[in-house]
Parts: structure tokens; sequence; C-alpha cells
């Protein structure tokens, strides 16, 4: 892509993650986006990487919507602020990509989203496991019905955040990381089986800290979709890091741990494992939200699942402070 044809945006948040998504493409000419302004809560950790990157430092996200340089805005910033900060940006005639938990219930996801369409918007959001081929050839072949009937998937998102956290970081605030690490992996997980078997309809949890002194370090669910299958789920804030998500049919499995390394276990015949190359999903989900700006291809992360994680995220809140099951509503 030329220059002319670059998606002029802000990045809103500039921790941790802020910084790896504009690192993902900043410089980049096919990357279809380049972040040209932003703005974040301590603007002294940022200075010298923004004035690195040549990104302007606004003063607050009221500024970068008034920038009229600023096409779009990028949110790496706390869950809670996503649905009012992306209503802001839609009735500012900004595109908007935001990263997950997209917000923390549905009712504010469901507002975010109609605010969007209203202004004629794009909006999308940050579920980057969307963009790796395995997850793509697993969904192919359980549509193909290689798999036969899926019976069960199983899903683990686990890593050692927490072991980061004190008190007064926001991240360890249990307001903003409901069920210790929903907010920060699980939630990713929660997608990438959406968007493998389809949407959820109930859910029971159990979720609590047996070592960490800020949030949950342990949360399971047991779930069913509306497909008929079952899911076992587990996300853990203090472990190693691992992923995990596996779908069991009558006539085949097929096991992704890792990114990359795919097991395919069929009920008769040879199986086999696929080793795929790494895939820079942060650059792959900010080139597509810019070709969805451009009137390219829609971005393959329908709003109506957007809203839905929310609701089955919303849903093991519930299920985990009643100790009962949900149901999942919308």
């Amino acid at each position: 892509m030329t220059g002319t044809t670059m998606l002029d945006a802000a990045i809103v948040g500039m921790g941790r993650w802020g910084q790896v998504l504009a690192n993902s493409v900043q410089g980049r000419n096919d990357a279809g986006i380049r972040f040209v302004s932003g703005c974040t809560r301590t603007p002294a950790k940022a200075e010298a990487w923004a004035a690195e990157k040549g990104i302007r430092m606004l003063p607050d996200y009221e500024a970068v919507l008034a920038d009229p340089a600023v096409k779009a805005v990028v949110l790496a910033t706390p869950h809670g602020q996503h649905a009012e900060q992306v209503i802001a940006a839609a009735r500012a005639g900004k595109h908007v990509f935001v990263e997950k938990p997209f917000t923390l219930d549905r009712a504010s996801a469901a507002a975010a989203v109609a605010a969007c369409r209203e202004a004629g918007v794009v909006m999308a959001l940050g579920h980057n496991r969307r963009f790796l081929p395995a997850i793509q050839l697993m969904k192919s072949m359980l549509a193909e019905g290689q798999l036969g009937t899926l019976l069960h998937v199983e899903g683990q998102f686990s890593g050692p955040g927490a072991r980061a956290y004190v008190p007064g970081m926001w991240r360890a605030d249990r307001a903003e990381s409901p069920l210790g690490g929903m907010g920060g992996m699980g939630i990713h997980m929660i997608d990438a089986i959406i968007n493998l078997a389809g949407r959820f309809k109930e859910v029971t949890v159990r979720s609590h800290a047996q070592v960490s002194q800020t949030i949950d370090d342990t949360t399971a669910m047991l779930a069913l979709l509306e497909r008929g299958a079952t899911v076992g789920f587990a996300t853990l804030s203090l472990s190693p890091s691992f992923w995990r998500v596996a779908l069991f049919g009558t006539e085949g499995i097929l096991a992704l741990q890792g990114h990359e390394h795919l097991t395919w276990t069929p009920r008769e015949g040879q199986g086999w494992v696929k080793e795929f190359p790494k895939t820079d999903i942060e650059a792959a989900e900010l080139a597509a939200f810019a070709q969805a700006v451009a009137g390219g291809p829609a971005y393959p992360l329908p709003v109506e699942d957007a809203i839905h994680g929310v609701a089955v995220f919303e849903a093991m809140i519930g299920a985990a402070n009643s100790g009962s099951t949900y149901h999942v509503v919308g």
C-alpha cells in the first residue's frame, strides 16, 4: 500500500500492550495503518517511545477525538472504559479498534455497537486468535463435516501474569479483572470457541484465589453450546503460559497446543500433525481493520459475536458469584 492509502490512527493507552500493537505495524507500508498521535494516562512513561515511533502525544482522549488528522482510534485502555470510549469515538466520526474484553456487560456492548452502526463507522474487536491459520483450518474442517458431530470442546489459556500484579494496578482491581485470568487471557478462548463451534447456551463456573493476593488465580467453567456440545474451560493467572483448544467429534479430534502445533486424530485411518509458521496476529488484526475501513473485506469478527462474547463473560461472572448455572442471554 502507498502512503496515500494509509489509515491515520491514534493509540489510546501506551502501556505494554498499546506499545505492542503500535510496534506491530508502525513503519510498515504494507499494514495499511499508521499511528500519528495518541494519549496515555501517564505520559512521562511513554514520551521516549512515542518520540521514537513518530507519534504525537496529545493531552487526553478528548484531544484525540478533536484532532481532524485522526481517522481511527485504537483503544488499549482498562476494560471498564471501553464502552464509553467506543461511543465517544463513534460520535466523533472515528473508526474504532478496541482491545478485549470489549466491555464487562452485554448492555454496554450492545450500546457501543449501536453507536458505531448509527455513525457508520467500523468497529473491530481485538481477538487476534481469529487470525491464526491453524484456527482457520480447524473451523473449515469442522464446517465440512470431517469431525462428524461435535461432542465436546476443551479450552485452556493460562499464564503467570498475576505474579506482577500489586494493589493499585488497574489489572489487579477485581472490578476490572473479574474471574481472574478471564480479562487478560480467557476471553480470547471464549471467542475462539464461539468462532469455531458457535454460541454458548449456559455456563457453570468456579473461580477463587488459592495463592494470589489480588485477583482469582483459578477459574474453571463447564458450559453447554447451543448446538449441543459441552465445553470444559479453565484460565489460571499464576501458572506457566499455556494455550490449548481441542474439538472432539464422532469422527475425529483436532487439538491445537500453542498457536502452531495442530494434531488430527480420526476415528479410522491415519492421523497427522501440522506445524504452522508463526503469525504476527497483532499486525494481522490491525491490517484487517484498516482494510475494512477502506471498503475491503469486513473485519472477520462480526459485531454480533463481539456482543455474545461479552454476554458469556457476564453470565460467567453471575454463575461464579451465585454458585448456580446461568443462561447466556444475547
